[in-house]
C-alpha cells in the first residue's frame, strides 16, 4: 500500500492528504439542508448525509440535522465568525477538491439550497473544473418556509403575479446594486436574503424607487425553526423593525403579505413589541 504524509493547516482540525499514489476519486455532494426544521430535508439530502465520509457544513446547519451523518464521519464547520469567513471561498473550494482526491464521499452541507444564495455554483465549478464529480442535491430555500408558516403566499393572484429573491447586500459587502425601479413595482413580491441590517437602505431605495411606503412587510427570523419570529409591518416601518432583530431573518415585501396571519404560529407585531420593549 503508497504511504501517504498528512499535514495540518493549523484550522479546525483539517489535514490535507497527500503524498503516495492518489487513490481513486470520490465526489462531492452539494446538499441543500433546508431552513433548519429536520423534517424539511429531502429524502436525496438523507440519503447523502447517511453516506458521508466528510462533511463541510455550514454554522446555521442544525445539530440536529448534522446527527443524521454516520459518527464516523470527519465533521468540518466553515461558519461565518465575528463578520468574517474561517475559510475563504477559495479555501473551501480546494478542501472539497482535496479531499474527493483521496477517493472520499463529501457533502458539502449548506443551509436552505445551494444555488440560493449559497455559492453552490462557485464549488460547482471548482469541482468541474478539477475533473471531480459533483452532484447537487436541491433543499427548501427560507423563502418558502417563511412563507409558508406565515400563511401569507409569495404569489397570489390579483396580489404577486412575480417573486423576485434578491440580496441585501453586495459581494464586497455595504448596499447591493440593485434594479431598484423594478422591484418597486407593485403586485410582486420581493425577497431580500441577508438584508437585516440593511433594511432601512433598501426601503428608501424602494420608496424613492416609486414603491408606496404603506406596501405590507414581513420579516421572518429563524422560520422553521422552534425559534421563529415573526414581524408584520409595511415598507415604511421596516427599518425600525428591523431593528428590534438579529437574524437570520428574511425580508419580505409585497401586496401579498397583507394575508400574513397573526393567529397562526409564533408571530409578533409592531405594537406588540414596543409593548414589550416598554
Amino acid at each position: 500500500m503508497a504511504q501517504r504524509r498528512d499535514r495540518s493547516d493549523g484550522r479546525d482540525g483539517l489535514v490535507v492528504l497527500g503524498g503516495g499514489r492518489r487513490a481513486a476519486a470520490g465526489a462531492v455532494w452539494l446538499v441543500g439542508a433546508g431552513p433548519g426544521d429536520p423534517e424539511l430535508l429531502t429524502i436525496k439530502a438523507l440519503k447523502a448525509l447517511q453516506g458521508a465520509q466528510v462533511l463541510v457544513h455550514d454554522g446555521l446547519v442544525s445539530d440536529e440535522i448534522l446527527g443524521l451523518s454516520p459518527a464516523s464521519a470527519r465533521r468540518i464547520s466553515v461558519a461565518k465568525r465575528k463578520s468574517r469567513h474561517a475559510y475563504s471561498q477559495d479555501e473551501i473550494n480546494r478542501m472539497l477538491v482535496a479531499f474527493a482526491r483521496e477517493g472520499l464521499e463529501v457533502v458539502r452541507l449548506k443551509g436552505g439550497d445551494p444555488f440560493i444564495f449559497g455559492r453552490g455554483g462557485e464549488e460547482l465549478e471548482a469541482c468541474r473544473e478539477a475533473g471531480i464529480d459533483c452532484h447537487v442535491v436541491p433543499g427548501v430555500t427560507a423563502a418558502l418556509a417563511a412563507s409558508a408558516s406565515a400563511g401569507a403566499p409569495l404569489t397570489h393572484r390579483g396580489a404577486a403575479q412575480a417573486v423576485t429573491f434578491v440580496t441585501g447586500h453586495a459581494a464586497q459587502g455595504g448596499e447591493p446594486d440593485l434594479d431598484w425601479t423594478s422591484l418597486a413595482r407593485c403586485n410582486q413580491t420581493v425577497v431580500v436574503y441577508m438584508g437585516l441590517s440593511m433594511a432601512a437602505p433598501i426601503a428608501a431605495r424602494l420608496m424613492a424607487a416609486g414603491r408606496s411606503g404603506s406596501t405590507p412587510a414581513l420579516i421572518v427570523e429563524n422560520a422553521s425553526r422552534p425559534d421563529e419570529r415573526r414581524i408584520a409591518t409595511t415598507l415604511g416601518g421596516l427599518a425600525e423593525a428591523a431593528a428590534t432583530l438579529q437574524g437570520p431573518a428574511l425580508l419580505i415585501l409585497g401586496e401579498a403579505m397583507a394575508l400574513a396571519r397573526p393567529d397562526e404560529g409564533p408571530q409578533l407585531t409592531i405594537g406588540l413589541l414596543k409593548e414589550l420593549r416598554a
